[in-house]
C-alpha cells in the first residue's frame, strides 16, 4: 500500500514539473513578430524566396530579419513589384503597405516598424521617398526627412509627410515606451501645388531683413511662436523671400534656403516679427 502511495505521488510530482517547465517555456521562450500587408491590387506574398498567400496578409514569424516580396496579380498591367528587407520584432506587428504603379515613380507605400531602445521613452523616425520631405506630427511641422527624434509621447500620433511635385502621405501610428518606431514612407508624382506656391511667393517681390538681435542671431523655428522646433539661425542683415505671416504670434515664414536638386520645396521656417522687416506691406 505504501508502495502504491510512493507511485502516486511520484506520479503527481512529475507532471507537476513537467507542467511547470512547459509553462516557463512558453512563458520566458522569445515571442514571434507579427506582419501584415496590405496592397491595391492584391499582390502575392514572397517570405524568403517562398510564395506564403495573398493580399491581405497578416502572420507572424520568428523575430529577425526577413526578405519581402510583393507582386502584384495581373501582369497586364506591367506593374512594378516591391522588395525590401525587414526586421521583424518579437511581440510587435510590422505593418507594410504598397499601392502600385506602372513605374516607381508613381507607386507609393509604408513600413511602419518598431526597434527596442532599453529606454524608458517613445522615439521616432521619418524616412520618405524622395528625400527632405517635410514631416508634419500632428499638423505641426517639424523638420525634413530623414527626421529623427529620440523622445516622443507614447500615443495616437498623425503623421504627414508632403513634398512638391508628389502627392502627401497621412497616416496615424501609435508610439510605445521603449520602442523607436520607423515610419518609411515612399511617395508618389503628380502633385505640383507645393513648387507652384514656393514660386508665387517669391514672385511677390516681399523680402524680410534680419535686424540686430541681443544674442546676435535670430532662431529659425518648424512653426510660429517659441515652442517651435529649432531648425536653423539667421544673422542680422542678411534678407529671405517672405513667405506668410501669423496674425496670433506676429512670426514670419521665410524661405531660409532656396528649392535645389533633392530638395524641392528648399527649406522653409518661422522667426519673431521683432526682429525683423518686411519689405512692403502685409496684406
Amino acid at each position: 500500500m505504501k508502495l502504491v502511495k510512493v507511485l502516486v505521488v511520484s506520479v503527481i510530482s512529475l507532471l507537476i514539473l513537467v507542467g511547470t517547465a512547459f509553462f516557463l517555456i512558453g512563458r520566458y521562450s522569445p515571442k514571434p513578430g507579427g506582419i501584415r500587408i496590405e496592397t491595391t491590387p492584391v499582390s502575392s506574398v514572397y517570405i524568403n524566396g517562398n510564395l506564403v498567400g495573398e493580399t491581405p496578409y497578416q502572420n507572424s514569424y520568428k523575430a529577425g530579419k526577413i526578405i519581402l516580396r510583393l507582386v502584384p496579380l495581373g501582369s497586364v498591367q506591367n506593374l512594378v513589384p516591391f522588395e525590401t528587407p525587414i526586421t521583424l520584432v518579437s511581440g510587435i506587428e510590422t505593418v507594410v503597405g504598397r499601392n502600385f504603379g506602372t513605374t516607381e515613380e508613381n507607386s507609393s507605400g509604408y513600413v511602419i516598424s518598431f526597434e527596442k531602445t532599453g529606454m524608458d521613452t517613445s522615439g521616432f523616425v521619418a524616412i520618405s521617398q524622395p528625400v527632405n520631405a517635410q514631416v508634419l506630427v500632428d499638423g505641426v511641422s517639424r523638420g525634413f526627412t530623414p527626421y529623427d527624434i529620440s523622445v516622443i509621447a507614447p500615443a495616437m500620433h498623425t503623421i504627414t509627410i508632403k513634398s512638391p511635385g508628389y502627392t502627401d502621405f497621412s497616416m496615424t501610428v501609435r508610439t510605445l515606451n521603449g520602442y523607436r518606431l520607423t515610419f518609411y514612407a515612399k511617395l508618389k508624382t503628380g502633385d505640383t501645388q507645393g513648387s507652384e506656391q514656393v514660386q508665387d511667393s517669391q514672385e511677390t517681390g516681399k523680402t524680410v531683413q534680419i535686424l540686430d538681435t541681443p544674442t546676435g542671431y535670430l532662431r529659425v523655428r518648424s512653426q510660429p511662436g517659441k515652442l517651435g522646433e529649432e531648425i536653423a539661425q539667421v544673422k542680422p542683415g542678411e534678407s529671405y523671400p517672405y513667405l506668410d505671416f501669423d496674425v496670433a504670434t506676429g512670426w514670419i515664414e521665410i524661405q531660409y534656403q532656396a528649392p535645389k536638386t533633392g530638395l524641392p520645396s528648399g527649406i522653409v521656417g518661422w522667426i519673431s516679427g521683432d526682429y525683423a522687416t518686411v519689405s512692403g506691406s502685409l496684406n
